[in-house]
């Protein structure tokens, strides 16, 4: 990815709702209350979510973020969840359209399908915002999301950091090839594992739609076809999780490092237990809260702060965004996630777990 400086110019689509939210309705209006309040701050914000399996992140965390966040900027939002149905999400984005949204967010399931929805959402005059996941060829506003590369990259330290130096023989588990995110996630990891001396890939596979049951099938053909493995980077928590019950299956867990994402409870408790050597944390309550601000800017007709642009090769465009900074997390600061409120100590520390917390200096 390429970036430029902060202070980028305001997108021709993000001057249009500008304009559309001024005229007459711009000025200020007396409420009920004989206080004025501005028209253009009126408008509703819809949010489409991708699905329930990729990851228990987009339910458990961004939902309940996002709906704090947009509350307490005053803001009506409407949340939704395309299931993994890319058929799903596009009805959505119309009934959202329909029904009078003025800021379209979405995390696309695949980059056509989001392209088309974005499309017709800027026919319709509404302005987009792709939530962590880059729609390429689109025409969304905004993006706001972690900067995946640096997720990758955290991940293939993490795992060298936990096999050290020699002969290593690695698999690679990738996310969807569908998703712009994890093509980032491994070309991250792969710039820091291919430079090692002696780190050898023997597999490398992506698993459509981040489906847990296909990676562990995936990764059973893969370990039985390279024999022996000595790490498996895994793109998230969900893909570890599936590689962990096949090494356990062979009587491997614990002794072969893997990596993952998201620091759900699972992917954690893994941790914990040394069956995950380590776990990428990615806070929702940040990047919900970064969505919340670009979109409290649109529709009060100002600009957005950004932190600098991605570059769109395939819509030969560079698209204003804030991106956020990720957190390797390992046994040893497994408390920081839960201290930052990204879990709670009652849904880590359960059952055998618990004395691990303690461990852990988590209580």
């Amino acid at each position: 990815m390429h970036f430029r400086s902060a202070a980028v110019a305001i997108s021709a689509t993000a001057l249009l709702f500008t304009a559309a939210c001024g005229g007459d309705d711009a000025e200020p209006s007396t409420s009920e209350e004989g206080g004025e309040t501005s028209a253009a701050a009126e408008g509703k914000v819809g949010v489409i979510l991708p699905d329930t399996e990729s990851s228990v992140r987009w339910e458990t965390a961004d939902r309940p973020f996002l709906e704090n966040a947009f509350e307490e900027a005053g803001i009506e939002v409407t949340i939704q969840n395309a299931e993994g149905d890319a058929d799903t999400m596009s009805t959505i984005a119309d009934q959202m359209i329909t029904e009078g949204v003025t800021v379209l967010a979405i995390v696309n399931l695949d980059s056509d399908s989001g392209a088309a929805i974005q499309s017709r959402a800027a026919s319709a005059g509404v302005v987009t915002i792709d939530y962590d996941r880059l729609t390429l060829g689109g025409s969304a506003d905004y993006y706001v999301s972690f900067d995946n590369t640096v997720v990758g990259e955290l991940q293939g330290q993490g795992l060298a950091d936990c096999l050290g130096e020699g002969e290593k023989n690695i698999i690679f588990l990738n996310g969807s090839p569908t998703d712009n995110n994890a093509t980032l996630f491994a070309d991250g990891a792969h710039s820091v594992l291919d430079e090692i001396e002696g780190y050898t890939v023997v597999g490398e596979q992506a698993v459509p739609d981040w489906d847990n049951a296909e990676a562990a099938t995936i990764f059973e053909q893969l370990l039985t076809t390279a024999g022996s493995v000595d790490g498996v980077l895994a793109a998230n928590d969900g893909l570890g999780n599936a590689a962990i019950s096949i090494l356990d299956r062979n009587g491997l867990a614990g002794t072969v490092p893997v990596t993952g994402q998201d620091a759900t409870v699972q992917g954690l408790q893994n941790v914990l237990a040394g069956t995950q050597c380590m776990t990428v944390y990615k806070a929702a309550s940040q990047e919900a809260q970064g969505l919340v601000d670009v979109a409290t800017a649109l529709i009060n007709g100002e600009e957005p702060e950004t932190t600098g642009t991605v570059r769109d090769d395939t819509g030969d465009r560079d698209v204003q965004s804030i991106l956020l900074t990720p957190q390797s997390i390992t046994q040893e600061n497994v408390k920081d996630v839960v201290d930052d409120g990204g879990v709670n100590v009652e849904d880590l520390c359960t059952g055998e777990y618990a004395a691990l917390c303690t461990e852990a200096g988590i209580s």
